[in-house]
């Protein structure tokens, strides 16, 4: 489905040597209903799907055996509804990986990130964890209190999701991290 990893960059390399001087790229926004680049669930947010798998292992967050034993899809068309969740078990243990063992350099700049773009960073990653808790449903198909978001109810989900939370939170940074690269 492609990704900021080394076909992006031969991308661009191909666009210097030819003389381009501009890219220009659908919404990049998370895709929603279809996978549609054009139904996002955040105007901010990053697709998350876009993270190269291979900078991730190349930075130590994934093993070489984890991109191995990723399966096979074809080159003519998209498996969506393959390809996704195999990729969201290597970007979670990428994730897990960052939270355990990142260095306090790379930690500091995930803290910047977040502190800079709490004011929708925070409300993305909780609603992206419940709209994952919910099996995809919409959010006024949630139960009464969640969705008129009553503070017991938005308290107790947020403590119930707080690893897919980060997780989502980790994973914006790490989009971001790439797409500026």
């Amino acid at each position: 489905m492609g990704d900021l990893g080394p076909a992006a960059y031969e991308f661009i390399d191909f666009l210097a040597e030819t003389g381009q001087q501009l890219w220009q790229v659908l919404p990049l926004g998370p895709t929603g209903h279809g996978n549609s680049p054009y139904m996002s669930y955040s105007s901010m947010a990053g697709n998350h799907m876009l993270i190269s798998l291979e900078q991730l292992r190349d930075r130590g967050l994934l093993k070489p055996s984890d991109l191995d034993e990723f399966p096979y899809f074809s080159d003519d068309e998209v498996d969506y509804s393959g390809v996704l969740p195999e990729k969201l078990k290597l970007l979670e243990k990428a994730a897990e990986t960052f939270n355990a063992a990142a260095d306090e350099e790379t930690r500091a700049e995930y803290e910047a990130f977040c502190k800079e773009h709490a004011f929708w960073l925070d409300d993305y990653a909780f609603f992206m964890a419940l709209k994952r808790a919910h099996g995809g449903a919409s959010w006024h198909q949630w139960e009464n209190a969640l969705a008129r978001r009553e503070d017991q109810a938005m308290s107790a989900w947020h403590d119930k999701l707080a690893t897919v939370i980060a997780y989502h939170k980790y994973f914006q940074f790490e989009f971001t991290r790439q797409w500026r690269r």
